[in-house]
């Protein structure tokens, strides 16, 4: 894949970028497998708003994505690649042998036409799912289970790929991708490769308009504002104020540590991604 990049016939079209999109085979999703997806506006079941700066955006259709992948042994084919317009990475529509069909996430290198297979003793290949206890130290994968059985939960966004350093006892030490080097057992199951979409990280909106089509509305800065409204506010003319960066609600917003000093997963943690 790669990015298309704009003639500057406008000041937005100057730094704007797009993907180019040639790894999607279809733009249909396949309907029994998706579901209407109700907006929220960024507020919770009782109307407040818990989410700053979320409204509108363009009508989509969830996808319902397979991340466990507990059909063990049963091939399956690729039929499609597909954009997934509530993850930045493409889904793949694959065919088992039964003629059941699901999505799954696409890893990169993946096309339509191979075939993948979950299951303890399948190939160490792009796109099986399989144990970590059968994966080589050394192997990139991503999709990968906290908890035996219950589906991959780490790993998931475009480009992103973790690493298996070392295994010990019943666990396996997987490097994530902020650096943290984490325990996770053994029996967990992950997928063989990256995440697709890797350029993802590279795209510009280029224009506040495509920021609205995401589902994403402008935010002020707390310095433009007035002392009622933020800590950082009012003043003569452009202000520092004095005081650290902090949240409206006078959080501190740079350096705070807000992790609970310790937590039950805190013991898995060998290597902390922030040191």
């Amino acid at each position: 894949m790669a990015l298309i990049k704009f003639k500057p016939t406008t000041p937005t079209r100057r730094f704007g970028n797009v993907s180019d999109f040639s790894e999607i085979t279809t733009d249909r999703p396949y309907k029994p497998l998706t579901e209407p997806l109700k907006k929220t506006g960024g507020r919770n079941a009782h109307g407040h708003i818990t989410a700053r700066h979320r409204g509108g955006g363009h009508k989509q259709r969830l996808r319902l994505v397979d991340f466990r992948r507990n059909r063990y042994g049963v091939p399956a084919k690729v039929l499609t690649v597909e954009y997934d317009p509530n993850r930045s990475s493409r889904i793949a529509l694959v065919e088992y042998t039964d003629g059941q069909k699901s999505y799954i996430l696409c890893p990169d290198g993946l096309h339509v036409g191979d075939t993948v297979m979950s299951g303890a003793e399948v190939e160490v290949k792009v796109g099986n799912h399989l144990p970590m206890r059968n994966i080589p130290e050394g192997t990139f994968i991503h999709n990968i289970e906290l908890d035996p059985g219950l589906g991959g939960k780490l790993v998931r966004s475009a480009g992103n790929s973790a690493q298996i350093l070392a295994k010990e006892n019943d666990y396996a030490h997987v490097k994530l991708p902020s650096g943290e080097i984490r325990m996770i057992r053994l029996e967990s199951y992950a997928t063989v490769g990256q995440c697709s979409n890797p350029d993802h990280e590279n795209i510009r909106l280029g224009k506040a308009g495509r920021a609205r089509w995401l589902g994403i509305r402008p935010c002020s800065r707390g310095v433009a504002r007035n002392p009622v409204d933020h800590p950082m506010g009012g003043g003569e003319g452009k202000s520092k104020g004095g005081n650290h960066p902090q949240s409206p609600w006078g959080q501190q917003a740079k350096g705070l540590k807000t992790r609970k000093l310790y937590k039950p997963s805190s013991r898995y943690i060998v290597k902390d991604r922030r040191k």
